[in-house]
């Protein structure tokens, strides 16, 4: 089926893009590290690794195996939607720059970004990923990859903020630049 081949395309192209983004995080991570930056919550981003790299096999094994259908009113959308999240994770990335990474890893006294979709809200790669993990899947019917990746990020990003919020707190003024902002709802600065 063309459709199958060009969602695996698709889906090649994210894990590709997604390699990318891993050595850019080891890059930043070890300039990081090199200035004296703090790495928290180890135990949760193994987990968290596993999840996302067996999310686009999922996507690509449940279109194949399963010959889920492309239905273009569900499918067109779902695509402009994950490359609207491509967006995102980009302005988040810019935002960031060198302090971007994978890994919670704050570097005391430096305060937390606010520029960026930061003006907005305090987790907008977050946001991405939890609507690419339904977009990304939902181009091509996947529905079971849907649902389970996104319960169980849900699961691991709770675990995640929480960890990721206690650092900045403690070392990056959270509470102070980013707390009147909206966790994952678009909001103006200062308000909540």
């Amino acid at each position: 089926m063309v459709s199958q081949a060009w969602y695996l395309a698709f889906i090649g192209l994210l894990a590709l893009e997604r390699g990318l983004e891993l050595a850019l995080s080891r890059r930043n991570r070890r300039w990081a590290l090199a200035r004296g930056a703090l790495e928290f919550g180890q135990a949760h981003l193994l987990p968290m690794k596993l999840l996302h790299g067996a999310f686009l096999g999922g996507c690509a094994l449940e279109v194949w195996a399963g010959s889920r259908p492309f239905l273009p009113a569900l499918g067109w959308p779902c695509l402009g939607l994950a490359l609207g999240c491509q967006a995102l994770r980009y302005w988040v990335i810019g935002s960031l720059g060198r302090r971007w990474n994978v890994g919670v890893i704050v570097l005391p006294g430096v305060p937390v970004e606010v520029a960026g979709p930061f003006r907005f809200l305090r987790h907008p790669n977050y946001v991405a990923v939890a609507l690419e993990g339904l977009a990304v899947p939902l181009v091509h019917s996947a529905w079971l990859t849907a649902l389970v990746f996104s319960t169980l990020n849900a699961a691991l990003l709770r675990i995640r903020i929480r960890c990721e919020e206690a650092a900045l707190r403690e070392h990056g003024s959270y509470a102070t630049r980013l707390g009147g902002r909206g966790r994952f709802w678009p909001s103006r600065a200062g308000q909540p």
